[in-house]
């Protein structure tokens, strides 16, 4: 007679993070959070983490002493007048849709939970030109985050940024691993449809103040 294991219970959810649609994972065995273009989670009770990727940017920051870390999402060339020079904000707000807020509150969640700065390890997904005929947006996000955290003082340990293809990204802040997937052949048009929704959003507010390695597979 065959036995099935138990789900193990649900871990409860941080803090400003319970809008995040969480599952269980039945392939990797684990509770999975999955975040949209404009959202960012973290996570202390070991948790996966896992989103995908056209042209849009997401930074898998964790203190690899601890544990302790997360994943953002989200699509911004460049910052604007209404950024801050101090890490600060609250998660789920409609600023961490741009870049440097996305990062700000990404780091700042991580530090409040106990994290490090000197421990921070940070890897970087996506920014691919899905689309052949746009603006290559995705070059100029990937640069953005770049310039970004080397301002901030920090270095990126792993990336897997550019090209022509999407990607389903699957981190694990425990362990600092990362599963990647190239999207080489979208089924449909659900990704592409969600970004355009997406850029227009970050497009029409941006002149209105707001408050281990890695795996293909």
């Amino acid at each position: 007679m065959r036995v099935f294991a138990e789900q193990p219970v649900q871990p409860p959810v941080s803090q400003g993070f319970e809008h995040v649609n969480r599952y269980w994972d039945d392939v990797h065995k684990v509770w999975t959070a999955k975040i949209l273009p404009g959202e960012f989670y973290v996570s202390t009770t070991g948790e996966m983490v896992v989103t995908v990727l056209g042209s849009c940017i997401s930074a898998c920051v964790r203190d690899k002493v601890r544990g302790i870390g997360g994943m953002n999402h989200f699509m911004l060339p460049e910052q604007t007048e209404y950024s801050s020079d101090v890490w600060g904000g609250n998660p789920g707000t409609s600023a961490s849709r741009y870049g440097n807020w996305a990062m700000e509150f990404l780091i700042n969640e991580i530090l409040k939970r106990g994290g490090r700065k000197e421990n921070m390890e940070i890897k970087l997904f996506g920014g691919g030109q899905i689309i052949a005929s746009m603006t290559d947006i995705g070059q100029r996000n990937i640069l953005f985050a770049y310039n970004y955290l080397a301002n901030e003082g920090f270095t990126v340990s792993a990336a897997d940024v550019g090209d022509v293809f999407a990607r389903k990204v699957l981190y694990f802040p425990d362990t600092g691993a990362v599963k990647v997937r190239r999207i080489r052949d979208m089924k449909n048009n659900t990704l592409l449809d969600r970004e355009t929704r997406y850029r227009k959003e970050v497009e029409q507010t941006a002149s209105s103040p707001i408050g281990g390695g890695i795996d293909l597979f």
